[in-house]
């Protein structure tokens, strides 16, 4: 395919490998929290916030897309584009914090895979735990290999995961609809409490909707298939994208809320377990015990690769500024260093897994809300979007986030 035949009012297989790639980094073992964490709410602050979900996503990851395209360089990625618009010293903050956003979350994802083999071995299989080295060895050496084997192949990855992940979270979400108790929508909340309940959840919608960590590597990969009309196009898919995310998370999310009581949900909360975990114990259903544990592992493995995709290419682009060597042996020895690090902490199965979720909470939220934003106040080049009603609730947005995460840990 030539790179004058593409057009942007036409929806090729290139927009749809990357729509679901997008899919699929956003969806990652989070969702199967989040019912239980914004469910405790009650259904109201549920209502709200699946209200705002839609245009917090899509706004949110199109004001990101944006300031990677607004590079004057062809080939820019997120540590160029800051180095260029917020200076050297500043840009190289931003990046490492960038990194450390995204690095700490694949190390939970490398425990959380191998914890789910290794469960559904033992559980569902019937079989004895394999050595922990060996197990998570393979699984971290298997997902790294499908990144080494190109766009090409990775888009290819996302298509076969996702559509399954797609299937199932509708599939169990008709499932469990005669189980719903409707809620007495009679009964309205408290103001003081209920506000508190919707500013805290904030930070998890925007977790739980996230794919920044692969947005650079996307609007690169617009600009290369696309040129000029990179933006437009990127505007496009990810608006499909967040369709397709809302629509599938936001259905799942209401029937497994509405199929259990609220005190279900706060003992559900209590004991720290996915609510397919709860689910499966409290209708004593074979089919969710089965899919938990797929759903578990098709979810952390599409968000592994959508996540090792911006660690990488951010761990790449901080090498590169400091050092001479070549970018192809930078990269190896940047995937190297990942591949052990990854492979360590599933090893040793840390429980300080909250705590590092907690720390690149914020700072996603930082670079995916408020910074963007910020941009478009200093860059010429966004000049376009500077006072619209778009940017302001996205700066809004974010500062919530965050002021949420920082309340959270105090």
């Amino acid at each position: 395919m030539s790179h004058s035949e593409p057009t942007v009012s036409s929806w090729s297989k290139h927009d749809s490998s990357w729509m679901l790639s997008l899919f699929g980094t956003a969806v990652g073992a989070g969702i199967l929290f989040l019912p239980i964490n914004i469910g405790v709410g009650g259904f109201w602050s549920l209502v709200i916030m699946a209200l705002l979900a839609g245009p917090m996503t899509f706004l949110a990851h199109r004001g990101l897309s944006r300031f990677v395209l607004s590079s004057s360089k062809p080939d820019a990625d997120f540590t160029d584009v800051v180095e260029e618009h917020f200076g050297v010293s500043s840009g190289r903050l931003i990046s490492l914090l960038y990194f450390l956003s995204i690095f700490p979350i694949l190390l939970i994802y490398g425990v959380g895979l191998t914890n789910t083999v290794d469960s559904f071995i033992v559980n569902q299989l019937g079989m004895a735990s394999p050595p922990r080295i060996v197990l998570s060895g393979i699984l971290v050496f298997g997902m790294i290999a499908i990144m080494m084997a190109g766009e090409k192949v990775m888009l290819r990855v996302f298509e076969v995961i996702v559509y399954p992940l797609a299937a199932i979270l509708a599939g169990l979400s008709l499932y469990l609809i005669p189980n719903w108790q409707m809620p007495d929508l009679m009964t309205l909340p408290e103001w003081g409490s209920f506000s508190i309940t919707l500013w805290l959840a904030v930070p998890v919608t925007v977790f739980a909707f996230s794919h920044a960590a692969a947005i650079s590597s996307f609007a690169n990969a617009q600009r290369r298939h696309y040129g000029g009309d990179a933006g437009q196009k990127s505007d496009q898919i990810l608006k499909r994208t967040s369709v397709m995310l809302i629509s599938f998370v936001l259905f799942f999310v209401f029937s497994c809320v509405l199929s259990l009581s609220p005190a279900q949900l706060l003992e559900a909360k209590a004991q720290n377990v996915s609510v397919l975990s709860y689910l499966a114990n409290v209708h004593n259903s074979p089919f969710i015990v089965a899919l938990g544990p797929l759903i578990a592992f098709i979810a952390i493995s599409s968000s592994f690769l959508g996540h090792f995709m911006g660690a990488r290419e951010s761990l790449n682009g901080m090498l590169q500024k400091q050092t001479s060597l070549a970018p192809s042996k930078l990269d190896k020895l940047g995937i190297v260093f990942m591949f052990f690090a990854i492979w360590f902490a599933a090893v040793m199965n840390p429980s300080i897994l909250g705590m590092m979720e907690a720390l690149s909470g914020p700072v996603i939220a930082m670079i995916l809300f408020i910074m963007p934003m910020l941009a478009v106040y200093k860059v010429d080049a966004l000049k376009a979007h500077r006072g619209k009603f778009s940017t302001i609730f996205i700066l809004v947005m974010g500062l919530l986030a965050v002021s949420a995460i920082v309340f959270n840990l105090i």
